[in-house]
């Protein structure tokens, strides 16, 4: 990466500010304006990423923002674990409310009371319904825009089934859909893990999780699914009548990628020195035309950047710079703000027949006859997207360790950090205190046991407390 990891937060901030993303200056903490050049750009992740979901039959749904306090208080181990992070609602206008009403951190407690009303026979499963939005949660660590605030804008998809194999099934296909949105459509590498228990969702059986590493060495949580099982659908009585006539409780699923904490990875995982590099068909300019003018040619290189502007903007994303900055100015301006392709049109380019065309991710210039203009930057397009995904699977495969003390963990995280494989007791919840352990010897959070591929240690202590090691875990330092 091309990001040093000791000044990746100052990059960042400076990226954030310089590139027009958000403005820190809204006087609540935690709370940002995302502005114009991150939304577009969330926008077009959204639509893909909904485009997916749909395509694998899920059915968009709008919910209520606010949330019952009884609802929230049914589930046990659901309450237990958002309770401290609610945004409380306890008055309108002057009047005290008679039940105290939460802004939704998620939505299991808003959604699935309606699904007990909806859910009669098998003919109404399976049920599958997402919605978008923001939810809020009282976050009480540092905040960072984008990758941990108060308010955050993410998909969450609802499932319900008749069985527990196709519920697992559902766990999967989310699982298929990070793969092909975060990695081959973004260009996010990562891992699924799979929880510990005690670091699962509150309510489910199991969490599974797709973590990345930011340029620091640092995990980012990215979209996580989660087995639920029966657990909500016995507190809200999510029932179906089955063939012969008796009462079962569905199976659910839910699953939530964070498209903005996702668009602080895509910053992040693809940006340089300059600023923001975006996959091509990311970026809120695909093509900048820069004209190149000299005193005597104005009109005549400006006439021929708007016929070129025209021409090009029926394909692509498409901007004229005609502004009195220099080119030079122009360049870095554009290149900050992650241009995909730049077009550069002077006197002599025109003379020549061909214009100047420059690829934001690896600086490449070459001179293009302007008849094959569109052709070419499509070209350039998929080029990026691949060598933009190819780059970054590079550096994060090189980013993982393996360590069999706390000694050598804590070497392994104080020297770039990353993902650190180590053995572990157990993940079930007896395994607490070795994780504390690990991070108060190490500030680094156990993530889990990498899924789809069981790691069974032989001959290894547990690295926190000296028992025999039965587990695999991954150890790092997150945000």
């Amino acid at each position: 990466m091309d990001i040093p990891k000791e000044n990746f937060s100052e990059w960042y901030n400076s990226v954030i500010k310089d590139a027009e993303l958000c403005d820190l200056r809204y006087n609540l903490k935690g709370f940002v304006v995302i502005m114009p050049n991150a939304a577009d750009v969330i926008s077009r992740m959204y639509r893909l990423y909904e485009d997916a979901l749909e395509r694998r039959g899920h059915r968009k749904s709008y919910f209520p923002a606010l949330i019952s306090e009884k609802n929230l208080e049914a589930e046990k181990d659901h309450v237990e674990g958002f309770a401290p992070e609610v945004f409380w609602v306890t008055r309108a206008g002057k009047n005290e409310l008679e039940e105290k009403m939460i802004m939704r951190p998620t939505s299991e407690t808003a959604m699935y009371p309606m699904y007990s009303l909806w859910i009669n026979g098998k003919t109404d499963l399976p049920l599958r319904l997402y919605q978008s939005g923001p939810v809020w949660r009282y976050e009480t660590k540092a905040t960072k825009p984008f990758i941990r605030g108060r308010e955050f804008y993410w998909i969450e998809a609802h499932d319900v089934f008749a069985t527990e194999e196709d519920a697992l099934a559902q766990v999967r296909e989310d699982m298929e859909t990070t793969e092909e949105m975060i990695h081959q459509s973004f260009g996010i590498p990562f891992i699924f893990f799979r929880r510990p228990q005690w670091d699962k969702f509150a309510g489910s059986v199991n969490t599974y999780a797709a973590d990345t590493l930011l340029p620091d060495g640092r995990a980012l949580q990215l979209p996580s699914t989660h087995m639920l099982g029966n657990n909500f659908a016995k507190v809200f009585d999510v029932k179906y009548m089955d063939d012969e006539g008796k009462e079962e409780f569905c199976w659910q699923t839910c699953y939530g990628p964070s498209i903005s904490r996702i668009f602080a990875a895509l910053v992040s995982t693809h940006g340089d020195s300059r600023g923001m590099v975006l996959p091509f068909h990311l970026a809120n300019l695909q093509v900048v035309i820069v004209p190149i003018l000299k005193k005597g040619n104005e009109e005549k290189v400006l006439s021929h950047a708007r016929g070129l502007e025209e021409a090009l903007s029926q394909v692509f994303r498409t901007a004229l710079d005609s502004g009195d900055d220099t080119p030079g100015f122009k360049f870095n301006k554009w290149e900050l703000r992650g241009a995909a392709v730049r077009v550069e049109v002077g006197e002599r380019d025109i003379e020549s027949g061909k214009a100047v065309v420059v690829r934001r991710d690896t600086g490449e210039k070459a001179g293009v006859p302007f008849d094959e203009l569109a052709r070419r930057i499509v070209a350039i397009g998929e080029e990026m997207n691949i060598s933009l995904r190819k780059r970054a699977d590079a550096w994060f495969s090189g980013m993982g360790k393996e360590a069999d003390t706390l000694e050598e963990l804590r070497k392994a995280i104080e020297n770039g950090g990353g993902f650190v494989k180590v053995p572990f007791c157990t993940d079930s919840r007896e395994g607490e205190p070795c994780a504390e352990k690990v991070k108060e010897a190490c500030a680094a959070n156990i993530r889990g046991s990498k899924y789809g591929k069981e790691e069974i240690p032989e001959g290894k202590k547990c690295i926190a407390c000296g028992k025999e090691a039965r587990i695999y875990q991954y150890a790092s330092r997150q945000y």
